[in-house]
């Protein structure tokens, strides 16, 4: 039976990318690994400051998604690692996260983002979800079993 997450404040929120759990990374607290993954489209730049420093996830994000400063040019290359290292550090951070992630057992983790067809499962199942994919990866190791 598939694991269904999207908002903060669900069951299974506390996977969310907008879940309220502080980590340092790169040398700056972030609120939220949505807060981290916005500022990197942007580095050296007045805008990483601001998406950093949003009061909230859905600020962070809406900064992040202006195209009133241009996205770094790798940023396709790069934005599967960026996320990766967010959410790794998010739960390594909190243990008791962690800990929540592992009593998933081997449940399928989909983010049910009905207008994300990349990081989420889209409205109608088809997208890549990778949001999920990328703590299934993270929860295969916790449980010693990745290589």
């Amino acid at each position: 039976m598939a694991i269904y997450f999207f908002t903060s404040t669900d069951e299974y929120g506390f996977l969310s990318n907008f879940s309220r759990h502080e980590f340092e990374l790169d040398g700056h607290r972030w609120p939220t690994v949505e807060h981290y993954f916005q500022a990197q489209k942007f580095p050296g730049t007045p805008l990483f400051g601001r998406i950093r420093n949003a009061p909230g996830p859905k600020d962070a994000k809406s900064l992040g998604r202006t195209r009133d400063v241009k996205i770094r040019p790798d940023w396709d290359d790069v934005r599967d690692e960026v996320m990766r290292r967010a959410i790794w550090r998010k739960f390594e951070v909190h243990a008791d996260l962690a800990a929540r992630l592992l009593a998933t057992g081997d449940e399928e983790l989909i983010e049910n983002a009905p207008n994300d067809y990349y990081w989420g499962c889209g409205a109608d199942g088809t997208g890549l979800n990778m949001t999920g994919k990328l703590l299934m990866e993270l929860r295969t190791e916790l449980q010693g079993h990745g290589e």
